[in-house]
């Protein structure tokens, strides 16, 4: 049985109406730091907004490192129009033996409520029981993260309850929502 990552050399690239899912580069730099450095951006997520360009490079660099020791890394998500880097997202947590991963994500707040997060969660979840062969799709948020949550809906996953007081997220430990799609669900 193939591994997971086997399935990312090469790094596969993928494409949604709007969007070209594909490695991140140096090169999205500016792109990149231009939404992490927005509080609104990162108000959910388990890191705080960037207070500089080195913040930025030192998490790519942190990714370059995860494409050449695992193969897996995120997919940056870049604006077929544009051609800009406006977010990211990749599969966490892999587990070959069970088939499953979790999504996460995080998108440019100036392409909120215009539905390209749920277009590329769509695309990630028919690579991941398409391609990849898995069983089983899930995601997390925060309770308050409400946008999140709805992008997991619309991605036609399923709320499956509460994981109370889960995780640390910027020093106090959260409640998360837990959402998954299954094969038999997608098919």
């Amino acid at each position: 049985m193939r591994t997971i990552e086997s399935y990312f050399a090469p790094f596969p690239v993928l494409e949604t109406e709007r969007t070209i899912l594909r490695p991140l580069t140096y090169d999205d730099l500016d792109d990149m730091f231009s939404y992490c450095v927005v509080p609104a951006v990162s108000e959910f997520t388990t890191w705080d907004a960037h207070q500089s360009k080195e913040d930025t490079k030192a998490f790519l660099d942190f990714v370059m490192s995860r494409y050449e020791t695992d193969l897996i890394g995120p997919w940056g998500i870049e604006d077929k129009h544009t051609k800009r880097l406006i977010g990211s997202c990749n599969y966490l947590g892999c587990d070959s033996d069970n088939r499953r991963v979790e999504l996460g994500y995080v998108l440019s707040d100036q392409y909120w409520n215009q539905g390209i997060m749920t277009e590329v969660v769509n695309r990630i979840i028919q690579f991941g029981f398409d391609e990849l062969g898995l069983e089983r799709i899930q995601a997390r948020c925060l309770v308050k993260n409400t946008g999140s949550a709805k992008v997991m809906e619309k991605a036609g996953m399923q709320f499956e309850g509460v994981l109370r007081k889960y995780m640390k997220v910027k020093n106090e430990l959260q409640d998360l929502k837990m959402y998954a799609i299954l094969r038999s669900d997608y098919k």
